[in-house]
């Protein structure tokens, strides 16, 4: 197993609920370490940016106004295996699918059709979390 650092974004909805600190510490009791956490406003440039994958199609405008609803808290989590690990924690993106125990299971948002109000945004390979951790974090803002 490679030891590798990925990008976890605490969405809107997981900060208006109050669970940063329930849903870090699930992180960190499977012995990831943390390198780098901030808290910060998603502006349009960063979330046109992060999400140029469907920035052009007719449902971005509602997932920006989502992502800026309140503040996001971006977290650069290392351990082994970690981006595969993560995933499995966090469960499937629409959070009707996700089983008890896992993340989105637990606390996502199953009274509507919205799969991105889902706790947390999580890197989906190495390549994308090497493009997302510089992306929300600056020289100097990851730590060994």
């Amino acid at each position: 197993m490679a030891t590798e650092t990925t990008l976890i974004l605490f969405k809107p909805d997981g900060i208006q609920k109050g669970l940063t600190g329930t849903v870090l510490s699930r992180y960190l009791a499977e012995g990831f370490r943390i390198r780098g956490l901030k808290m910060l406003a998603a502006t349009d440039e960063l979330l046109n940016e992060h999400y140029a994958h469907i920035a052009e199609l007719p449902f971005f405008p509602g997932v920006r106004s989502f992502m800026q609803e309140a503040p996001i808290i971006a977290l650069a989590l290392e351990g082994e295996n970690i981006i595969t690990r993560v995933r499995d924690l966090l469960g499937p993106t629409d959070s009707k699918d996700a089983a008890e125990g896992t993340i989105r299971g637990d606390f996502g948002n199953k009274d509507d059709d919205s799969k991105m109000r889902n706790i947390c945004h999580a890197s989906d390979s190495p390549e994308a979390a090497a493009a997302e951790v510089k992306r929300f974090f600056g020289d100097g803002e990851v730590f060994a």
